[in-house]
C-alpha cells in the first residue's frame, strides 16, 4: 500500500500509468478474499485499472511437491508476468523492502547457497517468467518499520496478513525468531551490518560471474585448470543451466574435479566435462545390468520415494554421537553420518567396478567379490540396490554391511536414518542381517 501511494503520488509528473495487479492464493480463506476486496476499493479510489487472478496454491504445492511458499511464489510470478504481457506493460513494480531482504540472506545461508544467492534481491531485473518484463523494487533499501511509519503518518490504509506471526513456516521462524535473538544477544545492528555482507558479496559475486561469462565467450576456451576456483564453479554453473540441468554444489563439484567421466542424472543420461572446460549431456549406453536410477535429494529432514519395487524412507536428525548410545539394530535399518554422505544421494542397481568399503575393512573391495564371498546367488546380486553420494561414493548396499567412511562416530552431528522395504524378501544374507527385506 504504501509503494502503491509513493508510485500515485509521482505518476502525474513522470507520465506513469499504473494498473494494480491482485493475486489471491486462497490460504486463508475469508482473510484472503477481504485483502481482494481491500485492494480492488483502494484501486478504485484511486481511479486505477485492477486487474485480480487466482489459484489454490495449497493444491498447487501437493501437485507439484514444493512448498507451499514456493508454490504461491510461482503461481504469483507467473501471474504477474502475464498480466504485464497482456497489457503491453513492460515494468512491474514490486514493494519488497529490507527486512526482506536480510530474511532472505539467512534463508539462504541456512541453505548453502552460493554468492549471487547470498546477496539477495536486486533492484531491478528481468522477470523469470518474461525476460521481456522488468521487476523493479523502490523500496529494497527500506526498513518495514519505517514504511509503517509512513503509512501512518500519511493515514495509508493497509492489512495485516496474521499468519506472519505464526512459525510453522522457516521464513517466520527467522523472522519472529532467529533474527530477534541475533540482534538482542550478539549483533545489534544487525540489519545495517548484513545489507553491507550483502552488497560486498554480490558486489564478488558479480566479478566472479562476469569473469565465467567472458571465458566461455571465447572461440577456443582454453586452461580451464589455471582459472580460479571460483571462476571454475561460475563456468560449471552457468553451461549446466545452458543445457537444461539444475546445478547444485555436489554436482558442479564433480565436474570441475573430474575430467571426460560420466556422471550419471538419471536412466541413460548423464553430464560430462571435457579437457576443454565445455560440460555437456551424455546418452549412457544399456548393458545386461539394471540401469535404473533416482536422484533424491535430502534438503528436507524426512522424505519417501520407490524405487525397483523398494520403498525407501530417510530422516534426519541433529545428534550428539558418543558412541554409547548407538541405534540399536532393526531389519531394513542403517544409520548413517548425514553430513559425510551430503544433500544429493543416487539410488541404483549395481554395475560392474562398482567398489565398496565395508565397516570394519581397512581398504575397497570389489561388490563382485562381496557377493561371491557371500554366496549371493548371480540372479540376486542383479536385484541389489545401492546408494552413493554425489562423488559417487557407495555408502550403503542393500544386505550388506554400511561402508565405513559414513559410519556414526564422535564428530557426527546430524544422523541420516535409512529405512527400505521391499514387499516380497527374496534372500537373508550374514548374520543378523536381512536382504531384500524390512518393515515400516
Amino acid at each position: 500500500m504504501v509503494l502503491l501511494h509513493v508510485l500515485h503520488s509521482l505518476s502525474a509528473r513522470n507520465n506513469w500509468r499504473l494498473a494494480i495487479s491482485h493475486f489471491n492464493h486462497h490460504l486463508r480463506g475469508v482473510e484472503s478474499d477481504a485483502d481482494e476486496r481491500f485492494v480492488q476499493e483502494t484501486a478504485a479510489k484511486l481511479g486505477l485499472r485492477f486487474i485480480r487472478g487466482a489459484a489454490d496454491a495449497a493444491a498447487f504445492a501437493r501437485r507439484e511437491k514444493v512448498s507451499v511458499e514456493m508454490a504461491a511464489r510461482q503461481l504469483r510470478h507467473y501471474f504477474l508476468a502475464r498480466t504485464a504481457r497482456r497489457l503491453k506493460i513492460h515494468t512491474v513494480a514490486l514493494a519488497h523492502h529490507a527486512d526482506d531482504q536480510i530474511e532472505l540472506f539467512f534463508l539462504r545461508l541456512l541453505r548453502g547457497s552460493s554468492g549471487e544467492g547470498l546477496a539477495g534481491m536486486r533492484w531491478s531485473g528481468p522477470s523469470a517468467n518474461d525476460a521481456k518484463v522488468q521487476l523493479i523494487r523502490p523500496l529494497l533499501d527500506q526498513p518495514k518499520a519505517a514504511l509503517r511509519t509512513f503509512a501512518e503518518q500519511r493515514g495509508i490504509a493497509f492489512r495485516e496478513d496474521a499468519t506472519n506471526a505464526q512459525v510453522d513456516f522457516l521464513r517466520n521462524r527467522v523472522r519472529n525468531k532467529l533474527l530477534p535473538l541475533l540482534a538482542r544477544k550478539y549483533q545489534p545492528a544487525l540489519a545495517r551490518t548484513v545489507l553491507r555482507t550483502m552488497d560486498v558479496v554480490g558486489a564478488e559475486a558479480d566479478f566472479v560471474r562476469h569473469a565465467a561469462e567472458e571465458w566461455l565467450r571465447r572461440k577456443r576456451p582454453a586452461n580451464f585448470d589455471r582459472l580460479h576456483v571460483a571462476v571454475q564453479r561460475q563456468v560449471v554453473h552457468l553451461q549446466l543451466l545452458k543445457v537444461g540441468i539444475v546445478p547444485d554444489f555436489d554436482l558442479i563439484e564433480q565436474l570441475r574435479r573430474v575430467i571426460e567421466q560420466p556422471i550419471s542424472l538419471g536412466p541413460e543420461l548423464a553430464v560430462f566435462r571435457d579437457r576443454a572446460g565445455r560440460v555437456a549431456r551424455r546418452r549412457l549406453a544399456r548393458s545386461g545390468f539394471h540401469a535404473g536410477e533416482a536422484i533424491l535429494e535430502l534438503n528436507g529432514s524426512t522424505g519417501k520415494t520407490s524405487f525397483g519395487g523398494m520403498q525407501i524412507r530417510w530422516k534426519i536428525t541433529f545428534t550428539a554421537y558418543t558412541g554409547r548410545r548407538a541405534p540399536k539394530f532393526a531389519a531394513g535399518v542403517e544409520y548413517f553420518d548425514a553430513d559425510k554422505v551430503g544433500s544429493r544421494v543416487l539410488v541404483r542397481y549395481w554395475r560392474p567396478g562398482d567398489r565398496f568399503q565395508p565397516i570394519g575393512l581397512g581398504v575397497q573391495v570389489k561388490l563382485q567379490d562381496l557377493f561371491t564371498n557371500e554366496k549371493i546367488p548371480r540372479p540376486v546380486r542383479h536385484q541389489l540396490v545401492v546408494a552413493a553420494t554425489a562423488s559417487g561414493d557407495l555408502f550403503w548396499v542393500e544386505g550388506l554391511r554400511i561402508a565405513e567412511r559414513f559410519k556414526l562416530d564422535k564428530q557426527t552431528r546430524r544422523r541420516l536414518k535409512w529405512q527400505w522395504l521391499r514387499g516380497n524378501p527374496v534372500l537373508r544374507v550374514g548374520k543378523g542381517r536381512v536382504s531384500l527385506a524390512g518393515t515400516f
